[in-house]
């Protein structure tokens, strides 16, 4: 059997911690190999040995069959790897064309051809069905955009193996179903692609055969049609997955959140939310459904106190926090889980420990007479990483050095542990492998059953559907209908948040519901 790429009895170890033991990965030309496993099971640390970004302690790496030393990104990509990081590595100031071609740059008489460049990576775009602007910004275009961009950037210096990172961690439904098209079409012009992740479905829909590891070793290669999403979630956690979310029938008392006829702006005057009317009740989880883009983050934001309200009201547990510092709304009861963890809930600096505390360190009994007790923090911190299983070394390991999914496991602890009256789940499980969804859904229906309220924004129709006891539809900036979860399917839902009513009747401005 040929391959082009051969990991072999791969060993890496950070100290005395071992991210990968001994494993052994094939990838074939022309084919979607996935690598599937937990966060924290060391996906991302085996893709960077390949990348030359990590030196391993042993084994062997064969490209074409020719024994190799990767030591550095410029040695993979002499080599032909490229790679799509999960966190994109783009200058927001800078247009496509600067950003493919940054490292990389054509000269004439000394003088950068960007006209020749960007020909070029049209060139690319329209091969590969990118559909990319290479004078656009950066700062200007979407996700979904930016991540084709960097598939440019890899194609751009000639690779023929691409490593995917989770890619479609950030992006929407639509943008994940034009995602897979682009990788079949990688695959038709000849390249070969490893894809990590861990959404089970994607696997099944796109790739070939899948290696799974768990906790740093290999556990094995199955043929991908040959298999399951139920056999992959076993095989990558350990044990049975429940896909399905148990919960009771939901009993909501009095109004915790109410929002009334609010109007946000985004920063350049725009209304993003327009005369919105939400409530939430203790003891009740209310999904947001929507298409990313439709006033979500804004509102979220300025409940949350990251954004200024236009006009309206915000009131929680009866106090009017309309326009309060995000400290105030913290202590009116509120816990926050962000959907940007790395811009609004860590800072990625500071130790997992010292993180855990930013929210309480200022109060007992973590602080006293202004003076922090290390000691409370540290037990803090100890208590969370365990019951919310934080894959860390320690508390004393830098927020950066920990996966996407445990650095989120870490946030929603430091919230949860709080015990806020309203707890905004803002996308709580974007990242996470199937074992710690189901973990955190139990989290989120744990507080509502203790009669808190939850809003859960998630653009995840079958997280909503699952989870929520009440689903809100946002389109335009809007709460169009509210609809109970075993009243309604998918499809009415993907209807409402294009702007459909389920009678083909087009949604008109001023006909959103108070959700009450």
């Amino acid at each position: 059997m040929d391959y082009v790429i051969e990991m072999l009895g791969i060993r890496k170890e950070f100290g005395s911690f071992v991210a990968n033991d001994n494993i052994t990965l094939q990838l074939k030309k022309g084919e979607i190999h996935a690598l599937l496993g937990e966060n924290g099971a060391g996906k991302s640390t085996l893709m960077n040995v390949l990348f030359g970004l990590y030196q391993p302690e042993a084994g062997e790496i064969k490209v074409n069959g020719k024994s190799v030393k990767i030591t550095d990104p410029n040695v993979a990509n002499d080599l032909g790897i490229g790679m799509v990081h999960q966190h994109f590595m783009l200058v927001e100031k800078f247009t496509v064309t600067e950003n493919i071609i940054l490292g990389n740059e054509l000269t004439k008489s000394g003088i950068i051809n960007i006209k020749d460049a960007a020909k070029k990576i049209q060139s690319l775009s329209e091969m590969y069905g990118l559909e990319v602007d290479p004078y656009a910004k950066i700062e200007d275009i979407s996700v979904g955009m930016q991540q084709r961009v960097e598939i440019l950037k890899t194609l751009y210096r000639g690779a023929e193996i691409l490593i995917f990172d989770e890619p479609t961690a950030s992006l929407t439904p639509q943008e994940i179903h034009e995602l897979i098209q682009i990788m079949k079409r990688l695959i038709q012009e000849g390249k070969s692609i490893i894809l990590i992740t861990h959404k089970l479905q994607e696997i099944m829909d796109v790739s070939d055969r899948v290696t799974v590891i768990r906790k740093g070793e290999g556990i094995g290669t199955v043929i991908t049609k040959e298999t399951n999403p139920n056999e992959l979630a076993s095989l990558m956690v350990g044990r049975q997955v429940d896909f399905t979310t148990v919960k009771d029938e939901a009993n909501p008392t009095e109004e915790s959140l109410v929002v009334n006829n609010l109007v946000v702006t985004d920063y350049r005057g725009i209304e993003k939310v327009k005369g919105l009317n939400l409530t939430v009740r203790k003891g009740e989880i209310v999904g947001i459904a929507g298409i990313d883009g439709n006033g979500q983050s804004e509102l979220i934001e300025s409940i949350t106190g990251l954004r200024k309200v236009k006009s309206g009201s915000i009131k929680i547990n009866g106090q009017d926090v309309t326009n309060k510092k995000p400290r105030q709304i913290t202590e009116a009861g509120v816990g926050h889980i962000p959907q940007d963890r790395h811009k609004h809930g860590l800072v990625m600096d500071f130790s997992i420990g010292h993180n855990i505390a930013l929210q309480t360190y200022y109060a007992p009994p973590i602080s006293k007479n202004g003076i922090i007790d290390y000691g409370k923090v540290s037990e803090l911190a100890q208590k969370i990483i365990k019951d919310y299983d934080v894959r860390t070394q320690g508390e004393e390991t830098l927020a950066r050095s920990l996966s996407g999914g445990n650095q989120q496991k870490a946030i929603i602890g430091r919230e949860v542990i709080r015990n806020p009256e309203l707890l905004i789940a803002a996308l709580p499980t974007r990242g996470l492998d199937v074992g710690a969804i189901e973990f955190i859904h139990q989290r989120l229906i744990e507080q509502r059953d203790k009669g808190k309220a939850v809003l859960l924004l998630s653009f995840e129709l079958d997280e909503v559907m699952n989870v929520s006891d009440r689903i809100a539809v946002i389109y335009d900036g809007q709460i169009v209908d509210t609809l109970q979860p075993k009243d309604t399917t998918e499809q009415e839902l993907g209807l409402l948040m294009a702007g459909q009513h389920k009678t083909g009747k087009d949604v008109k401005q001023g006909e959103q519901q108070h959700v009450e």
